[in-house]
This record gives C-alpha cells, structure tokens and sequence, in this order.
C-alpha cells in the first residue's frame, strides 16, 4: 500500500501530514466566526443571540455528520491497515449513503417542528422571528453540512489531507464573500447567514463526491454492500464525537437559559462571543487530532506497536506543548477579539471581555482532553472514548454551571468550562495509564 497514512512518521513528519488538516480546522473556525462577526456588525447583536439560541439543533446535524465521520472512518482506516481494500471502500461508500440520508431526515423532521423547536430552545418574542428564519434557512442545507464533515475526515484517510484544505478553504472564502453580500447590499439579515454557510458547505460536499467517484485510487466509491455490524460499529465508535456534540448542544441550550436569566439578550450575546472564541482555540487540538486519527487506526490495524507508541508520544508531547502556547494568545488576545465582534463600551463588551479572559483558562487542560478522546476512537474502542467525552462535555461541564452561577453569579458561567477541563483531565490521564499496555506494549 502507497497510502501516505503508512508512512515510517517521526516528529516533524508526522507534524507536517497532520498539518493540512489543523490549518483546516482553524480556516472553518475562522469563517464560522466571520459568520458571526457579520451578523453582529451588520444586523445587530440581537441576531447573534439568535444565532446561538437555535445553534443546538445545528450541533446536532454535526453531531450525526462526525459520528458517522469519525467512527466509520477509523474502521476503513484500520481494515487498510489489515490490507482488506475492496471492504473499506464498500463501507466508504455505505457510509456515505447513510450519511446523506441521515441529513436528508433531519433536514424534513426540522422544518416539520421548526416553530415549537425554537420555542423549545429558549427564545423570547424578540428573537423569535430571527431564530425561526436562520434556522429554517440552516436545515435545507443540512444533508451539504452532513458531507462537508464526512469529507474533511475522509481525504485524510485517502492520504490527501490538502485536498480537503483546499476544499475547506475554497467553501470558507465562498462564504465570507457572501456574507457581506447577503447582509450587507442585499439586506437578507439572518437568512443570508444561513445561505451564505450552505453554500459555502456544498463546495466540498460536491467536489467530495466527484473526488471520491472518479479518482479510484486507495479510497473511492464502489457498489454498496453492507458488511454485518459496519453501521453498527461505525456508531458506536464514533459515539464519543457524537456525545461531545450533543453536549454542547445541551451546555449551550443552558448557557442561553442562565444568562438570559442573569443579564437578558446582552448576555446571550456575550455568551456567543465567548464560544465563537472557544471553537477557534480549539480548533488546533481538533484539526490535529484529526489529522492523526487515521495514522493510528492504520498502525493499530497493521499491529505496528513501535511506530503506533511512537506516534502517540509525539502527539501528548505536541498537545501539552501547544496548549501553553493557545492559552497564553488566547488570555492576550481576548480583549481585541471581543472588540471584533461588538464596539467597546457597550454592555455586551464589558460581560464578554471578563467573560473571554476568565473562559480562557480552559485552554490549558483541553488540548490533552480532546486528543485523548479522539485517540480512543481511532483505536477503535468507542466507549473508552464515548465515557471520557460524556464526563467532560456533559457531567463536568453542567453541574458547574448549575452550581456556579448560584454561589458567584456571571463568574461561575465563565469558570464552569475551565472547571470542567480541569476535572476531566485526571480522567484523561488515568484512562491513557491504565491502558497503555493493551495498546501500545
């Protein structure tokens, strides 16, 4: 096999192939908040309350695109690994249909209970018509946003992790372009947002499909046959991604309720501030982490344990070093990055500025966190992963902020994140030592 994901890989090797992918992920990060930049300059920071209200529906498509990603994709990585071509393309190609399919059903059972959804999520009668429109406007591209993420973690597989940045790139450039355009000289408000983000999903979407169809080389679409339990396993090992994406479906459902609560649409406002900040940081430890996942899943499949320990110590070594690094810029930067979104001196600067600085204290335990989530998922142990995932996006991060804001008010919202981190990262660190052996000995 030629696949570059078979490669002897030392530090800065290794480094270099997870690179395209980590570039990625900051560029999607980057034009997501251009995203929501736009929507506050242009519209009014009203919307980008709006915006965040109706967001858990939207992690939930991503929570089923990266399920089906991630999972499936470190089961066709690892039967590459174990030189069995033609079934890793079969399942390629089922879970791509499924993937499709799924996005198509979310996209109906949406638009079928889009008003009580809204009013489920929170929202009040002043962003209520906003909401339902961005919302609305998000779902017809659902099945776009489905491929998007089933892509980006495909090419890297097929050892052409730059054609999925430059795919990622071209759709984000897309977007941006339109944004302006849609908000600004046409006045489309929220709906152009929406739009603007589909269509920017449907360059890689179909350039994906038009990849993998014509190019038959390692990875491409065949006739469908469905191997026993592949969908199953696929699920089940990607259940951690899905779990860390239903949530932050649910965390920021509740962040919403309490500052609503605690300072009105402001606080809203303030809040989306603070995650739009949150995914961009942690984009460097995804794209990463992606960008590896395959290696290990190949190495673990071929049962190189040398090279497979090899790499894992490079990767903690990278985590823990680039987590210090995104920390500190993130503490510096906070100030400005605020002021981006929204002008100095009104109240939701004030809340978001204390809120980023004091939020980015997470930084310094997340990096570990996420990695080692994904690492369990591309070695195929699904509930390792799903367990860890759950703990750290769900258990820790909620009872902080239920607990938190009644003892110190808005600052418990801010430190419920970093708490949470800080307290996963123990788990973490027990899960990798107690089971090094059974990988990596």
């Amino acid at each position: 096999m030629t696949n570059s994901i078979a490669k002897d890989f030392r530090f800065f090797s290794l480094l270099r192939f997870a690179l395209p992918t980590m570039v990625m992920m900051v560029f999607m990060s980057l034009y997501t908040i251009v995203d929501g930049i736009f929507v506050s300059r242009l519209v009014g920071t009203n919307a980008l309350s709006s915006v965040n209200i109706v967001y858990p529906v939207i992690n939930l498509i991503i929570a089923c695109g990266v399920m089906l990603a991630t999972g499936g994709n470190a089961f066709v990585a690892k039967k590459l690994g174990e030189k069995r071509e033609l079934e890793a393309c079969e399942d390629f190609t089922v879970l791509l249909i499924t993937s499709i399919l799924t996005g198509i059903a979310v996209m109906a059972l949406g638009l079928l209970f889009l008003e009580p959804v809204v009013r489920l999520l929170g929202s009040t009668d002043i962003l209520l018509d906003d909401c339902m429109t961005y919302l609305r406007f998000t779902l017809y591209f659902a099945p776009a946003c489905m491929l998007q993420l089933f892509f980006q973690t495909f090419f890297v597989t097929a050892g052409k992790p730059s054609y999925g940045l430059i795919l990622i790139c071209a759709g984000g450039v897309c977007n941006i372009i339109l944004d302006y355009v849609f908000m600004g000289p046409l006045g489309l408000g929220v709906a152009g947002a929406a739009v603007a983000t589909g269509i920017g999903q449907l360059i890689p979407a179909i350039a994906g499909i038009l990849y993998f169809l014509f190019i038959r080389k390692n990875l491409f679409i065949v006739k469908p046959v469905l191997h026993r339990a592949t969908l199953v396993k696929s699920c089940t090992n990607g259940s951690s991604e899905m779990v860390t994406n239903i949530s932050t479906a649910v965390v920021t459902y509740l962040f919403n309720l309490i500052m609503l609560r605690l300072c009105g649409e402001s606080g809203v406002a303030a809040i989306t501030i603070v995650l739009y900040g949150q995914f961009l940081f942690n984009a460097l430890y995804m794209g990463f982490s992606m960008g590896v996942g395959p290696v290990i899943s190949y190495n673990d499949g071929s049962r190189n344990v040398p090279l497979l320990r090899r790499i894992v110590r490079i990767c903690l070594t990278f985590t823990v070093t680039a987590s210090a690094a995104i920390t500190a810029a993130a503490l510096a930067a906070s100030p400005v990055i605020v002021s981006i979104f929204t002008p100095p001196g009104t109240k939701t600067y004030e809340l978001a500025r204390t809120g980023f600085f004091l939020f980015s204290f997470n930084f310094i335990f997340a990096g570990l966190n996420i990695f080692s989530s994904a690492m369990f998922t591309s070695l195929n142990n699904g509930p390792v992963s799903a367990v860890l995932s759950f703990m750290r996006t769900f258990i820790f991060i909620t009872l902080n902020i239920l607990i938190l804001p009644e003892f110190i008010g808005v600052t418990g919202v801010w430190l419920a994140v970093p708490l949470a981190e800080f307290m996963a990262m123990f788990l973490s660190v027990y899960l990798i030592k107690t089971r090094w052996k059974r990988y990596f000995v």
